[in-house]
């Protein structure tokens, strides 16, 4: 069901914010001299939106917390000496007063923020009445409603030009990821609210600057609206995240090599494509038969426990059956990752119905 938000188109004064919307600089701006110099090399390449860290969320104390206010200065210096945009984040209140006060014209709220409902409400409140465009980042967890929630927020304070940034979610389990994409969680985003400009931020996702690319080209193919990439003018001595920085240089490539493909499907191809799709719709068909005739397969085995008094879980049965589907897979050419998922699922939903089967019959003795 599609969520009903008073938005309108993501805007800048005097800049019409096409596809794709590039938003780059620094994770954080460290001194006048890095920051100005950097925006002037991406400036030069005629990148229009810079962004910089001032107030830098960290995990654990003692890491570089960003330079505060002071760096702000440094921001308006930024857009008077090159014309660029400038755009921070914000975490509370206090953030939106001075970054407003110094004339940022983007903002956008962290992944740690955007988990705290309190914290993204305080920011929400700090915003009423402005007309600033400000981009709200996934939470750090895999939670679609409680995204949604923080652009709820800030949407109710009145500001209608509002986008998501997508940058991936932690996981306790050791990825190629810094944080994984998930990207379901952002298409089902798009679908429940259309008109919401997404923007991938393949920096965070990643965690590497030699996958940026692949990552930036994935986000354009899945017709996301743009990307927020950092870079720095020297990323092997940046003060924070220097790994996942690239140069103004290597940013002008990236984007020169995205192939953008089109949204709409024309005449010519629709027919080839509701082919396929009828093909798709019938395998579906197809899925869901077997899945039913698996689940009552399923009821029948929990009668079967039942009545000679055996346990639901199997282990030694389960790990049986989930190490089979996975060399199944890898042998079809298909995602071991992902056909484990799914038999998980299936598993859960076989054991719920065993548990009801068991109870019912526990009831009739």
């Amino acid at each position: 069901m599609e969520q009903q938000l008073d938005l309108l188109p993501l805007a800048l004064p005097g800049l019409e914010l096409k596809r794709p919307i590039v938003i780059s600089g620094p994770c954080s701006a460290e001194t006048e001299e890095q920051t100005l110099e950097t925006a002037h090399a991406l400036a030069k390449r005629g990148f229009k939106i810079f962004r910089a860290g001032i107030w830098k969320p960290r995990t654990r104390p003692g890491a570089f917390e960003g330079v505060g206010t002071k760096g702000l200065p440094w921001l308006k210096k930024v857009k008077e000496e090159t014309g660029m945009y400038i755009a921070v984040e914000v975490a509370n209140a206090n953030h939106v007063y001075e970054a407003l006060k110094f004339g940022v014209d983007m903002l956008w709220i962290g992944a740690r923020t955007t988990a705290n409902p309190f914290a993204v409400q305080e920011v929400a409140d700090a915003l009423a009445g402005s007309d600033v465009p400000v981009l709200i980042k996934n939470p750090v967890n895999p939670d679609l409603e409680l995204w949604i929630g923080a652009i709820e927020r800030v949407n109710r304070a009145g500001i209608k030009r509002i986008g998501a940034i997508h940058r991936g979610f932690s996981s306790y389990d050791k990825t190629e990821f810094r944080n994984n994409p998930e990207w379901p969680i952002p298409i089902e985003l798009r679908r429940r609210i259309p008109e919401l400009p997404i923007i991938t931020d393949p920096s965070h996702i990643t965690g590497k600057s030699e996958s940026i690319y692949s990552l930036s080209q994935e986000a354009m193919d899945m017709n996301f609206d743009g990307l927020i990439i950092e870079s720095h003018i020297c990323p092997e001595k940046a003060w924070s995240d220097a790994r996942q920085q690239v140069t103004p240089e290597q940013l002008t490539e990236i984007i020169s090599k995205l192939v953008l493909r089109r949204s709409k499907i024309g005449d010519t191809p629709r027919v080839t494509l509701d082919e396929l799709r009828q093909k798709i719709d019938k395998l579906d068909n197809q899925l869901l038969e077997i899945l039913k005739s698996r689940m009552k397969i399923s009821e029948a085995i929990g009668k079967y426990k039942y009545d000679n008094n055996i346990t639901i879980l199997q282990n030694r049965r389960y790990d049986e059956v989930m190490n089979n589907r996975k060399t199944q897979a890898e042998e079809a050419g298909l995602s071991s990752e992902f056909v484990i998922r799914v038999f998980e699922h299936i598993h859960e939903e076989s054991i719920n119905r065993q548990n009801v089967i068991m109870n019912k019959e526990l009831a009739r003795d």
